[in-house]
């Protein structure tokens, strides 16, 4: 084990870039798959004929299949239909798709806890039912569904690693490229690496288990 030689300045800014570029990707993904989630979640709570029914048989394909293959025909399986994405742009979606089927689950969940009751009530005070959703409901339903979103949201961040297989240049991309220049490199690297994910993920983790004690007491 080289750690003198795996941190030389160039190696570490290397995996700093990689990191940099793990944490952009995971930022927009969740973004972007925490909008689509809720508005998946509203529809098909609203129970529009067809297209909630169609939008429920999205959602269970999209979470019986792996994140990987996701990628890897985000990457690979559009080029019949002449569409080519970038390595950072075909992760991205994959993330998107991929994790708002998840959020959407978690919103719906927090929705359906919700007492019926205050539905009527808001209906019955002259409140239209756009109106019931985003004054009433949904802050309701975003409150409790905290917890578990967050920890979706870590779980994202540690998929993020999967589009090494597409040769993105995330941090376990970059990691890879320092730990191939000599074998007692490999250690070191994948241990900065495993470092850089805790440092992040963990308060994370400690957010989620505060508000989830916080919102069931």
């Amino acid at each position: 084990m080289d750690f003198a030689g795996t941190f030389q300045s160039e190696f570490v800014t290397f995996m700093l870039k990689g990191f940099l570029l793990t944490l952009e990707v995971a930022g927009i993904s969740i973004l972007l798959s925490f909008a689509v989630g809720i508005l998946i979640a509203i529809l098909r709570y609203t129970k529009i004929p067809v297209l909630s029914q169609a939008l429920f048989l999205w959602v269970e394909c999209i979470r019986n299949l792996p994140l990987l293959l996701i990628i890897v025909f985000m990457y690979f399986g559009l080029d019949p239909f002449n569409i080519s994405l970038t390595p950072k742009v075909a992760v991205i979606w994959a993330l998107v798709i991929f994790e708002s089927a998840m959020i959407s689950e978690i919103v719906r969940s927090g929705l359906n806890s919700i007492d019926k009751g205050q539905t009527e009530a808001a209906r019955s005070s002259g409140l239209t039912y756009v109106q019931t959703m985003r004054y009433i409901l949904l802050p309701q339903a975003l409150r409790r569904m905290i917890p578990p979103t967050v920890s979706q949201f870590i779980s994202l961040l540690k998929d993020t690693s999967l589009a090494t297989v597409i040769a993105l240049p995330e941090l376990m991309h970059s990691t890879s490229i320092v730990y191939a220049q000599h074998v007692s490199y490999v250690f070191p690297a994948i241990l900065f690496a495993a470092f850089l994910y805790w440092a992040v993920n963990y308060p994370l983790s400690l957010v989620a288990r505060r508000l989830e004690k916080r919102f069931t007491t």
